[in-house]
């Protein structure tokens, strides 16, 4: 896994924006992101990149940087590609992952299955994007996981934004059905399992 000083300060901003901390259309400067990052300047300027190429931060020139709105036609938008790519990718890092991707894998599943039971809503959505890079790190064709990263952040964000405890039990065994799927080698498996997760997802707005 990435642990640069960029990534950990993506990561936090990241979570941040995505349990709307940062609320959609909030205005904020440099050094509030370092702030709350806790990192120095470069490694947040790194992070506001690539949250910006994500379409995550708006930064406007001589105005500052706005935390992107969310528009009615995210969630239809979103799902449609994550619908297409992900199974696939599953497929692909049931496959191709390694030893050390499965092992990680089975721990990112037992921290899932914790917040079944303790309702952790910030604890499930941190244990997502750590799926969400075990997968890139595991499926091979980085033309898929390129296209699949800022649909999975939006993603999130989303259903952070009408997020229901009574909604996360279904969503994790769900999640966990794949992450044990990709763990165990079995690429077909993989790839249904996470079309039974898009489509549930996209029933939940």
């Amino acid at each position: 896994m990435q642990n640069s000083l960029s990534h950990l300060a993506y990561l936090t901003l990241e979570h941040a924006i995505v349990t709307l901390a940062l609320q959609p259309g909030a205005m904020v400067t440099e050094k509030d992101l370092i702030d709350l990052a806790g990192h120095g300047r470069t490694p947040v300027r790194e992070a506001i990149q690539k949250l910006a190429w994500q379409g995550l931060i708006v930064v406007k020139p001589r105005v500052g940087l706005q935390v992107a709105e969310i528009k009615p036609t995210d969630h239809e938008n979103v799902m449609q590609v994550r619908r297409e790519l992900e199974p696939l990718a599953a497929a692909l890092a049931a496959d191709f992952s390694t030893i050390e991707q499965r092992s990680e894998l089975c721990k990112c599943a037992e921290a899932m299955e914790k917040c079944a039971v303790s309702g952790d809503l910030a604890a499930f959505f941190a244990a997502d994007k750590a799926f969400d890079e075990l997968l890139e790190e595991a499926c091979p064709n980085s033309f898929i996981t390129s296209a699949l990263g800022p649909v999975q952040t939006h993603s999130r964000r989303l259903w952070s934004a009408s997020a229901k405890p009574d909604r996360m039990d279904q969503s994790i065994l769900l999640h966990v059905e794949v992450m044990r799927a990709i763990e165990q080698g079995r690429p077909a498996d993989a790839g249904q399992s996470m079309t039974r997760l898009i489509d549930y997802l996209s029933g939940h707005k």
